[in-house]
């Protein structure tokens, strides 16, 4: 069987709020964000640890852990129909990160109550957005929120700023576009963080005016 999963990070309590999770590091992605964190995930082509490893340690945890998080890489690029049955059947809640470039395998999830929460991420806006993630996904992403706003699954959407590479002007043409599909829960802008990252970005140069985004959503920003 082949080992889809980079990693698994035994516990967390911050990336599923209110829940005690693990995380599955899938490999593989069909992005190259410039900022991106995981740069030995996403250049992955084998892992660590196959499916069966994964529901060998989720049976261990049972009554331990309240949740699974799916990541990676891009979850949805792997047969996630399949893995998400495997891990409802032993109780476990789910929650996908997912960069929505899989709007068809993200409604059938949905539609088989195999989701609990989905964290989309919005890396651009549409004239930024081949320069920022080498790939052409935006209106696959467009189509993956118009899936969650036509849902009952519990959702957010976020967006990583470099201030380098996004200004004032473009997460205003953002929440605008969000505005507009009819998305209305808070917007989560998380700060760049100079970590290791797939081009070896640094600190962004530019300064970010707060005062200059306009106040169409609740921004919430992260650190």
């Amino acid at each position: 069987m082949k080992k889809i999963i980079y990693n698994i990070t035994p516990f967390t309590t911050v990336d599923y709020k209110d829940h005690l999770s693990c995380i599955v590091w899938f490999i593989s992605c069909n992005m190259r964000c410039r900022y991106c964190y995981n740069p030995n995930i996403v250049n992955s082509k084998n892992g660590e640890y196959t499916l069966e490893d994964l529901i060998d340690f989720l049976k261990r945890r049972v009554g331990l852990l309240d949740s699974v998080v799916l990541s990676g890489g891009e979850a949805t690029l792997h047969d996630l129909q399949t893995i998400c049955n495997d891990i409802k059947d032993l109780g476990f809640k789910i929650k996908l990160d997912t960069n929505g470039s899989n709007p068809k395998l993200l409604n059938t999830l949905i539609k088989n109550n195999l989701l609990d929460f989905v964290a989309l991420d919005f890396k651009s806006n549409e004239k930024n957005f081949n320069k920022i993630t080498k790939s052409y996904f935006y209106d696959k992403f467009i189509q993956s929120l118009d899936v969650l706003l036509n849902s009952s699954v519990d959702y957010e959407v976020r967006t990583t700023l470099h201030k380098d590479l996004l200004n004032e002007n473009d997460i205003n043409e953002m929440q605008e576009t969000l505005h507009k599909i009819g998305y209305k829960n808070d917007y989560f802008i998380q700060n760049f963080l100079e970590v290791e990252n797939l081009t070896n970005m640094k600190k962004s140069i530019n300064f970010f005016d707060k005062t200059k985004v306009n106040n169409h959503l609740n921004i919430i920003y992260r650190d």
